[in-house]
């Protein structure tokens, strides 16, 4: 599809849809919603690099009081603040008899088991050895090598977010039974969000999708989203794929100019039926030039539950469809 001209968006951040076009009236997207296009950018995404770094939890979710256990890929891992508030990380079962280590206390920067008071400050120590780890600030990392299988990169590719002392950020978390692949390929469809978040979105126009022979996967659209009422907010937006498991929306006209969006998705491993596991890790960091989103900063503690919940709401139905998507897969009964 070739790029059509860029829109022209209201100066003013909000617009009264004059008349609201019925859900089952509003233009099908299937015809350009095509499974090879999607596929393509599937591919291309799943051929960059992750360097094995693997999203583990938002920032917020670890102190410096308590350890943070999580399985990823299969892997048991144990996170904590270890000295000077320097990010630890590694395998969750205690050298000693195997005692989880997520259960345990930091004691001035220090793992302390508490099954028999082994102390681990991060240094390998009786075959126990450390996974590297990053704090970008929203997000904790974790770099996991041999569930990875690539060459290893120093840090994780973070994509560029507003600076977080003028944002209000908020992360969601969330698992369905399906595979990595199946949660991006969902963001990789942007012709979905009307018909089936007609809740949270309307009047969208997909303007530019990737060619062939292209650098990236740009797929730009024009959507509004949806307040109260007739009362929306339009703006035009840009999904990439930075990563095999990662999808950035990224604002480029229109309020909020510059917030992203970052869809993370995280292999669990197999649960008690032997399906796989996938968890979701959406960090919603916006910002705005306008004078009157220092408000919104400052209501941010009443706000970042509200935009939590319409994240959930929006997942629980992406969640589904992801879940579908790999049942069907696994079956052999996917489309194409």
């Amino acid at each position: 599809m070739n790029p059509r001209p860029p829109s022209r968006r209201p100066r003013l951040p909000l617009t009264l849809r004059r008349a609201p076009v019925p859900w089952d009236r509003q233009r099908p997207t299937w015809r350009e919603a095509r499974p090879p296009l999607i596929a393509r950018a599937l591919d291309r995404a799943r051929a960059r690099p992750s360097g094995n770094w693997f999203v583990v939890a938002p920032t917020t979710a670890l102190d410096d009081a308590r350890p943070l256990g999580r399985t990823v890929a299969g892997v048991e891992v144990v996170l904590w603040r270890g000295t000077g508030g320097i990010l630890r990380a590694g395998p969750g079962a205690c050298p000693h008899l195997g005692a989880p280590l997520a259960r345990s206390a930091v004691r001035c920067g220090t793992l302390v088991c508490h099954w028999h008071g082994l102390a681990l400050d991060g240094a390998p120590f009786a075959g126990w050895k450390p996974y590297p780890a990053f704090d970008d600030g929203v997000l904790l990392w974790v770099r996991l090598d041999e569930a990875g299988g690539e060459d290893p990169l120093p840090t994780p590719v973070v994509p560029e977010r507003p600076h977080p002392v003028g944002a209000v950020t908020v992360v969601y978390e969330g698992a369905g039974t399906c595979e990595p692949e199946d949660i991006v390929a969902n963001r990789l469809d942007p012709w979905h969000g009307a018909w089936f978040h007609p809740y949270s979105f309307v009047d969208l126009t997909v303007v530019e999708t990737p060619t062939p022979e292209g650098p990236d996967d740009r797929f730009t659209v024009d959507v509004s989203f949806k307040l109260a009422g007739r009362l929306v907010v339009p703006v035009r937006a840009v999904f990439t794929a930075p990563g095999p498991r990662t999808v950035l929306m990224r604002i480029t006209e229109g309020e909020g100019a510059g917030s992203v969006v970052e869809t993370h998705a995280t292999p669990l491993g197999p649960d008690a039926q032997g399906r796989p596991r996938t968890a979701v890790t959406e960090a919603v960091v916006a910002a705005s030039d306008r004078t009157g989103f220092a408000l919104a900063r400052h209501a941010a503690p009443l706000l970042r539950p509200l935009m939590r919940t319409a994240a959930a709401r929006l997942w629980r139905d992406d969640l589904a469809y992801a879940e579908r998507r790999w049942q069907l897969r696994s079956t052999g009964r996917f489309p194409g």
